[in-house]
């Protein structure tokens, strides 16, 4: 095994300082998002880190595709009986992160969490991929399975069921939209003095700083 300890890489990528963000969370976050996806390739420039509180106050975390970023928040769909679902249920509250390794960047979000409208689940559901939207029908997500043809024995239900007609939004399935009470922004620069500089939300307005890195 490589030592973790001997890897070394020096960000040169980029600066970000108080003079160069823009005047809102919602404009830096569009315009590093928009950059990312023109030069990523290799990735999913919507890859988001999301993490939780379980019952036990323990945390866990996993990635999703964000699929809606406006000046609400960012919005993430999932099963709401997985396991983030139910944990959002009981602690309505997440930190994310969208990590952009090739601009050497990174935006923290924490705030908040509900559900979106069943509207605009269902907006969204009906433009997946069938596959998607079958697979969203056949997986009891987060649950344990005795084996993957479980699995496949489920979604061949599911497409005998629903054949060749439209595949609707099963209940259990929707949006959460992370409302951001906190946004940082981390550039890379080199020897470890990295750019962060933070939008929190307090009393209703939003102020900017500089973090130590």
């Amino acid at each position: 095994m490589t030592d973790p300890a001997a890897l070394r890489r020096t960000y040169l990528r980029g600066t970000l300082s108080e003079t160069t963000i823009a005047g809102t969370w919602f404009e830096q976050l569009h315009a590093w998002f928009d950059e990312a996806v023109e030069t990523v390739g290799w990735g999913e420039a919507n890859a988001l880190q999301v993490a939780t509180i379980d019952a036990a106050g323990l945390p866990s975390l996993r990635t999703v595709l964000a699929k809606g970023i406006d000046e609400r928040g960012v919005i993430f769909f999932t099963n709401y009986e997985s396991a983030k679902g139910r944990e959002l249920a009981g602690h309505p509250y997440a930190a994310a992160q969208f990590l952009w390794q090739s601009h050497e960047r990174a935006a923290r979000l924490r705030g908040p969490v509900r559900r979106v409208s069943r509207q605009e689940s269902e907006d969204y559901f009906a433009t997946r991929p069938r596959g998607s939207q079958l697979g969203a029908w056949a997986s009891p997500q987060s649950q344990v399975v005795a084996s993957r043809d479980v699995l496949d024995q489920a979604l061949a239900a599911v497409e005998r069921r629903f054949g060749e007609g439209p595949v609707p939004t099963p209940p259990t399935w929707g949006g959460f939209l992370i409302e951001p009470e906190s946004v940082e922004f981390w550039q890379g620069r080199p020897d470890r003095l990295h750019d962060r500089l933070r939008f929190r939300r307090e009393d209703g307005a939003w102020t900017i700083e500089r973090l130590a890195p």
